[in-house]
C-alpha cells in the first residue's frame, strides 16, 4: 500500500503541490550556494558579524532543502538532487563575486522575497489539496522569515527597504 494511502491524501490533487516542492527545493540550492559564496568572500565592515551571519543561514538553507526533498518523498515522488537541473529550473540565479555587505544583504533580501512569495503559493496550494501537513511547513518558514527580514532591514546601513 502507498503512504499517501495511509495519509489519506488524493495523489491527483498533489501533483501541482509536489511541482511547487521541486521549484521551491531547486530555488534553496541555489540560495544556499549563493549564501556559501557571500559568507566566503565577505570583505570590510561589518565582516564578523556578516560571516557567521550568512553561515547560520546557509545552515537554515540546507535544513529546509533536506526538509523539502522529504516531503517530496512523502508525497510519493523523487525530489531532484542534480545542481545541473537546479539551475535549469531554479527561478534564483546564482551569483559570484559579492564582497561589500550592502551588496550582500540586498541578496539576501532579494532572494527571501521570492522564496516567500513562492512559500506563500505553494501554503494556499497545499492547503487547498488538503495537505495541511505542507501548508504547516511553510507556515513555520514564512513565520521565520518574516523576522529575518525585518531584522536585516533593520540592521542594514542602506535604504534597502521595499
Amino acid at each position: 500500500m502507498k503512504t499517501l494511502n495511509y495519509l489519506h491524501l488524493d495523489a491527483s490533487a498533489l501533483q501541482g503541490v509536489i511541482a511547487s516542492l521541486k521549484q521551491l527545493l531547486a530555488d534553496y540550492q541555489v540560495f544556499y550556494s549563493n549564501l556559501r559564496g557571500v559568507h566566503w568572500n565577505i570583505r570590510g565592515r561589518g565582516f564578523f558579524v556578516l560571516h557567521a551571519k550568512f553561515e547560520e543561514l546557509y545552515n537554515d538553507a540546507a535544513a529546509k532543502a533536506d526538509e523539502l526533498a522529504e516531503r517530496i518523498l512523502t508525497l510519493g515522488d523523487m525530489p531532484e538532487n542534480r545542481y545541473s537541473e537546479y539551475l535549469r529550473t531554479a527561478r534564483l540565479s546564482e551569483v559570484a563575486g559579492i564582497t561589500r555587505s550592502d551588496e550582500a544583504i540586498s541578496l539576501v533580501l532579494e532572494s527571501y522575497g521570492h522564496l516567500i512569495g513562492a512559500e506563500r503559493a505553494l501554503m494556499a496550494q497545499a492547503s487547498e489539496a488538503g495537505d495541511e501537513a505542507t501548508a504547516a511547513l511553510m507556515s513555520d518558514y514564512l513565520k521565520e522569515q518574516e523576522k529575518l527580514v525585518w531584522m536585516l532591514v533593520a540592521s542594514s546601513d542602506s535604504n534597502i527597504e521595499k
